[in-house]
């Protein structure tokens, strides 16, 4: 979807079409989670500070979030999908993998199914969608960051490597933004550069993901679409208006926090052993605390656990933002399969 949140905003509120807004945060705090791209002509994206945008463009409309209202639209979205196919990986809310090798419809185009979606997703919901088609998972999602707002782009089999060759490093999916700053000391600046280095440079410099790289950059991505990714994770966390100084305010203002996990662990029925505090400091700076435990807490364990994390060390910074999370969850883990890279025959209809 594009800008999907703050195109949420924009098509539940007329007023604010056509201006610059963004979702999350207010003039002197907190974090965007989304701009639109009237306001990205200013400077303005997701995950920069609300401070930083207000002086960018000091007209800028800042809405608060409505997840509800976001996840409402997301199922809409999603049922279209399964009018196709029923190989659906959501990414997010707003993002989604579909394998439409085989599909409900019969269409042999996967551009012509993009271009069916994009129209239903516009007529149920009267937002824009864009998309990307190629014959992995890498290079469709690579492809649809291509013609966006409201358009989509397909990556060939045949034209795969040349286009990748040319690609920025920083535009490859998966390569963030510290990754793509120690390639450019590197080197490496474009496709065609990463494609010098042996797997064996790669390996020595970046792990186990050095594998991945010498294969994406040679359009090479065998992970299938899966239908039912298991979820690693349940939190919430809070930006506060004004930083915390002392430990009373801290525990006052974990508490609301914590009642929302627990809202959410008897939402979902899903339990975890591991408990985690986030906590971001005034300059920005993250630390987290976390305790593993041989059983899965009760309602008030857990509370004590994530007092006795906020008490571990002391605190000698502001704190801006407090989160509590659970991981090792009591869900199974479903196995990453791999298969055959797909030889799709793409109908330019």
């Amino acid at each position: 979807m594009d800008a999907f949140y703050a195109s949420v905003e924009q098509l539940d509120h007329p007023e604010w079409r056509g201006k610059p807004l963004v979702v999350g945060g207010n003039e002197a705090r907190g974090v965007i989670a989304a701009a639109s791209y009237e306001a990205r002509k200013y400077g303005i994206y997701s995950a920069m500070s609300s401070a930083l945008a207000a002086k960018k463009y000091p007209q800028l409309i800042f809405a608060r979030p409505r997840f509800e209202r976001y996840k409402e639209i997301s199922l809409q979205i999603r049922e279209i999908f399964y009018e196709y196919t029923d190989l659906v990986e959501p990414l997010s809310l707003d993002e989604a993998f579909l394998d439409v090798t085989e599909n409900k419809a019969g269409i042999k185009s996967a551009i012509l199914i993009a271009k069916q979606i994009r129209a239903k997703i516009k007529e149920k919901t009267g937002l824009n969608a864009s998309a990307g088609v190629s014959y992995n998972k890498f290079l469709a999602k690579t492809a649809s960051d291509l013609n966006k707002p409201n358009g989509q782009a397909v990556i060939l089999p045949e034209d795969a490597e040349v286009f990748l060759e040319k690609l920025p490093i920083g535009k490859f999916f998966g390569i963030g933004k510290v990754t793509a700053e120690k390639m450019q000391k590197l080197g490496i600046h474009t496709g065609k550069d990463l494609k010098e280095y042996s797997l064996q440079f790669l390996t020595k410099k970046f792990g186990k993901s050095g594998l991945h790289y010498f294969n994406i950059v040679r359009g090479i991505h065998l992970s299938e679409v899966q239908p039912h990714r298991a979820r690693k994770s349940l939190s919430a966390e809070n930006t506060f208006e004004k930083d915390l100084i002392t430990l009373p305010e801290m525990e006052e203002n974990l508490f609301p926090i914590f009642e929302e996990v627990i809202r959410r662990i008897e939402k979902s029925g899903i339990k975890g052993r591991t408990v985690t505090l986030k906590i971001k400091h005034s300059d920005f700076t993250l630390q987290t605390r976390s305790r593993t435990l041989e059983q899965y807490p009760d309602k008030d364990t857990f509370w004590e656990i994530a007092l006795e994390l906020l008490h571990q060390e002391e605190i000698l910074k502001p704190v801006r933002l407090l989160g509590l999370g659970l991981s090792n969850l009591n869900i199974t883990e479903e196995q990453v399969h791999f298969g055959e890279q797909l030889k799709i025959p793409f109908e330019l209809e």
